[in-house]
C-alpha cells in the first residue's frame, strides 16, 4: 500500500474499490446461494418456468451461478489482499474477469426469462466489474 501522501495512493484505490465491492457483492451472494439453496432453487424454478429451454434445468442454471459467484468474490478478495499485502493486481484483474462473466451470465438469464428492470439493473455491478478489470490490468 502505497504512502497516504503518494501520488500512486489515488490509483492504489482505485485497484482496491472495485475489488472490494465484488468481493463483497459475490462472497454474500454465492453463499446466500450455499446455505439457502432450497429456496433459491424455488425461486430459479419459478423465474425459468415458462422459458423451455431452461424450465429443466434450473438445479444445474444454480449449481453454475453459484460457482461463478464464489470464484468471482474469493478471486475478488484475495485480489484485495494481494493489493494490501504486495501491490499485485493480477487476482484482483482475474476476480474482475470472472465477475464480468458473471455479470453476462445474469443479465442472460434475466434477459430471457424477460426480466428487463432486473437485468438493467445489473449495468452498474458489471461497469465496476470493468473498472476492477481495467485498474487491475497487468
Amino acid at each position: 500500500m502505497p504512502p497516504l501522501d503518494s501520488p500512486q495512493f489515488p490509483l492504489w484505490m482505485l485497484q482496491v474499490l472495485p475489488a472490494a465491492f465484488l468481493a463483497i457483492t459475490f462472497v454474500q451472494s454465492g453463499l446466500d446461494k450455499v446455505f439457502d439453496w432450497k429456496g433459491n432453487l424455488g425461486y430459479v424454478t419459478s423465474v425459468f418456468s415458462k422459458v423451455p429451454v431452461m424450465k429443466s434445468q434450473p438445479a444445474f442454471l444454480l449449481f453454475t451461478l453459484t460457482l461463478l459467484e464464489v470464484a468471482a468474490g474469493f478471486l475478488s478478495a484475495a485480489g484485495v489482499i494481494a493489493l494490501v499485502a504486495t501491490g499485485s493486481p493480477k487476482l484482483a484483474c482475474a476476480g474482475g474477469i470472472v465477475s464480468g462473466v458473471t455479470l453476462l451470465s445474469l443479465l442472460f438469464g434475466q434477459r430471457v426469462a424477460k426480466d428487463y428492470a432486473g437485468a438493467a439493473g445489473l449495468a452498474p455491478y458489471f461497469l465496476i466489474s470493468l473498472a476492477s478489470v481495467y485498474f487491475n490490468r497487468g
